[in-house]
């Protein structure tokens, strides 16, 4: 198949774009907005008649959660304009996309995780976007699959995990959210389920518009997630778990955001790795490309 990959130089793509090379059955072009505005109307236009794409995984998005309060324009047009090009374009010319979306859509007021049709609420303009994105390809009719996801990071761009390496070794101490629950997400992982739901489609020819949610295994807090990482890299700053009225953002996020794996997991058969183990090893490739950069 030929897949275009969007957003390529983005946490998501950049792993996607190192799993592609062990699939080389496929041809991937890997864009970013500076290969392909997807705001665009005119440039996507040209590409799709120039290229033959047989199925688009869409990571391009707006994802600055607070700045999106102020920019909500930016985010809307990212987030949603964006996604109904694309969702034209793959009705015009028969293609599949895998989108993907975030469980800033739930308004986080839950007690167990959040299974796939349950009712979205978002409260920030950033979960607004994401879900008008959504209800674009569920309303349309394209092949699409979406996959919800929550707190990604990896050892591409800026994430927390980076963001808590850096100040632990800047700092004595550093206060962090106790009291916002949800599951870490490695990036590697969802790449890695990403590509199978591709190959089970090559090999079923099944493709069902469906909405699933992913991240790595196990519950904690921001609160927890730092404390791991602290103690991963062996760092002696401590970490201060504070309420989340303690420190306002513009955005409102969701207190609770765990999300339901089972139906992923059983459609496409996934062994979803638990958060510890997947951050252990982002930080072991963080750690060593420090120490490469550094030589």
């Amino acid at each position: 198949m030929n897949i275009l990959v969007t957003g390529a130089k983005g946490q998501l793509g950049s792993e996607i774009k190192i799993l592609s090379k062990g699939f080389s059955c496929h041809t991937y072009f890997l864009t970013d907005i500076d290969e392909l505005d997807l705001t665009n109307y005119q440039a996507v236009d040209n590409f799709f008649n120039q290229n033959k794409i047989d199925l688009i995984v869409n990571c391009a998005a707006y994802t600055s959660v607070d700045l999106a309060e102020t920019e909500s324009n930016l985010a809307q047009l990212i987030n949603v304009k964006a996604v109904e090009i694309l969702a034209d374009k793959a009705i015009e010319k028969n293609i599949k996309i895998i989108h993907i979306s975030t469980d800033y859509v739930f308004d986080g007021t839950h007690y167990r995780p959040y299974k796939e049709d349950e009712i979205t609420s978002p409260n920030s303009v950033y979960g607004k976007t994401k879900l008008d994105g959504e209800n674009i390809l569920k309303n349309k009719p394209v092949d699409s699959i979406i996959i919800r996801t929550s707190w990604l990071y990896s050892s591409f761009g800026n994430n927390f995990v980076k963001t808590i390496m850096r100040l632990s070794n800047e700092r004595e101490e550093l206060n962090v959210v106790g009291d916002q629950i949800g599951t870490p997400t490695y990036a590697a992982d969802l790449a890695e389920a990403i590509m199978k739901i591709i190959e089970n489609y090559r090999l079923t020819g099944v493709f069902e518009k469906e909405i699933y949610h992913f991240s790595n295994q196990g519950v904690c807090s921001w609160y927890d997630f730092a404390t791991e990482i602290t103690l991963m890299i062996k760092s002696n700053c401590k970490i201060n778990s504070i309420e989340t009225q303690k420190y306002p953002t513009p955005a409102q996020r969701p207190h609770f955001s765990v999300l339901c794996k089972e139906k992923i997991k059983k459609t496409f058969g996934l062994e979803i790795p638990y958060w510890k183990k997947s951050l252990q090893k982002c930080i072991a490739i963080i750690e060593n490309n420090n120490k490469n950069i550094n030589l």
